[in-house]
């Protein structure tokens, strides 16, 4: 397996500048039938899924890397282009992002890249670059600039019009939420936010209180963040203002209470609920096994106050906890909002010995009703592989990827590292069907489909 991948890696390289895929990298067929014109995945080549309990990094003769793959579908053909850029499986998913006019991917590195010799996760770097790729020519993405922002960011989210990035990160000092500017393929100002200055805060002895930011997502409208607090299990609402072209963050509302460890986010697409994936994992565990969750993961409903209120006036009532799969970690919404996602890690990154460990993983299906809110599970559909963790509906809602951080050992190029396919099957009582994996390099974690 090993070998095939890194086969797969050498022609990504060798075809970025633009020729069609070769036939011997195993690309399936029903990639055409995706309503996307473009898929962007990032892998992360400094670890593996057994580094979580080991700490050892893959040797570096495993020739894996940290790596943005771009497929696009021109005329019937696929055109395969790659990016090397520092990125860490060890944030949330969202630490990939394409803009809605799919000219740009934003990319931030939770953890930097291995140092020479580095051998260990306590070799890695804190990450503090974000990364802005140029997606103009697809074939050839390019590194159109970088900024520093503060160490160790989770998550990112580019605002509706693209010409804003919000990022979170959490140094041993605090919890910034961040703003950049980006306008003509270039970052401007970097605006910080101390989450503990803006009525976030925590008491425990641990660091920064006991606060850890995980996600960030824009609304709808442009005019509002959310940010998760997945160690208080809260969700906090900030409006974005202007002052003198400076932005402002002030806290929208109420903080919501929601379920156990509210990893990750999203609004609905009419904007009117956010709704978390709460993993719920034990922070207090000392090892890995003690750390992941046995019982289901849930997801949290949170319907938000009328959008002309500011301020103190607004209310965000929590509706519902709905449970979904065990060990989820990345939550997608239908671009109809009627249909929601989660990827289930379940126990494919547990050690053998644990007792826990199993070969698949899964997916959650689950429908949404925007005019009640209720979240209802339709069921759980399970595929092989091992640390998936972000996922994403095609454009029309039709089809459903999710990542597959890597193949167990043995395994061939249709159970290995890459995008699991499914096809939504729709009707009174929707469904998801396997049809096929998508090869891409080890360590591929979170994707965006662009129209």
């Amino acid at each position: 397996m090993i070998a095939s991948i890194v086969r797969l890696v050498s022609l990504i390289i060798s075809v970025s500048a633009g020729m069609p895929l070769a036939a011997s990298a195993q690309i399936p067929d029903f990639i055409r039938a995706l309503s996307t014109s473009r898929i962007v995945a990032i892998s992360d080549g400094d670890f593996l899924a057994q580094t979580y309990a080991t700490g050892q990094l893959p040797p570096p003769a495993s020739g894996y890397r940290d790596l943005l793959t771009v497929l696009s579908i021109v005329d019937g053909r696929v055109i395969v282009g790659s990016l090397p850029i520092s990125n860490s499986v060890t944030a949330a998913p969202e630490i990939l992002h394409v803009t809605k006019d799919g000219r740009a991917a934003f990319v931030a590195e939770r953890l930097g890249e291995r140092p020479e010799g580095g051998r260990t996760v306590q070799d890695l770097p804190p990450g503090r670059r974000l990364f802005a790729v140029d997606l103009s020519d697809s074939a050839a993405p390019r590194l159109a600039d970088t900024v520093e922002i503060a160490a160790f960011p989770e998550g990112l989210s580019a605002s509706p019009d693209g010409r804003r990035v919000a990022v979170v990160s959490n140094t041993p000092e605090g919890n910034f939420v961040q703003i950049v500017d980006y306008t003509d393929g270039r970052f401007g100002a970097v605006a910080r936010f101390n989450l503990a200055e803006l009525g976030v805060s925590g008491s425990a002895s641990t660091p920064r209180g006991g606060v850890t930011a995980t996600n960030v997502h824009w609304h709808p409208s442009g005019r509002f963040l959310a940010v998760n607090i997945n160690t208080q299990n809260r969700v906090a609402f900030f409006e974005v203002a202007q002052d003198a072209g400076t932005p402002v963050l002030r806290l929208w509302g109420n903080i919501a209470e929601v379920g156990a460890d509210p990893f990750v986010g999203r609004f609905t697409p009419d904007g009117r609920y956010y709704l978390t994936s709460n993993w719920g994992r034990n922070f207090a565990a000392t090892d890995l096994a003690g750390r992941i969750p046995t019982a289901p993961s849930t997801i949290s409903v949170v319907r938000l106050a009328v959008l002309t209120t500011t301020g103190e006036t607004a209310r965000h009532e929590t509706i519902g906890v709905t449970e979904s799969g065990l060990n989820a970690e990345g939550i997608a919404i239908s671009p109809d909002g009627r249909l929601v996602a989660t990827v289930n890690m379940r126990g494919t990154s547990l050690p053998p010995e644990t007792g826990r460990f199993q070969r698949e993983a899964s997916v959650t299906l689950l429908t949404f009703d925007p005019d009640t809110g209720a979240l209802v599970k339709i069921g759980d559909y399970p595929f092989e592989g091992v640390l998936p963790e972000g996922g994403a509906f095609d454009l029309t809602g039709d089809h459903f990827l999710a990542t597959v951080f890597q193949g167990h050992e043995g395994a061939d190029d249709e159970a290995g590292a890459g995008l699991a396919v499914f096809r939504v099957i729709k009707g009174d009582r929707p469904a998801l069907k396997q049809i096929g994996r998508i090869p891409l390099p080890q360590g591929v974690h979170h994707v965006d489909l662009v129209r």
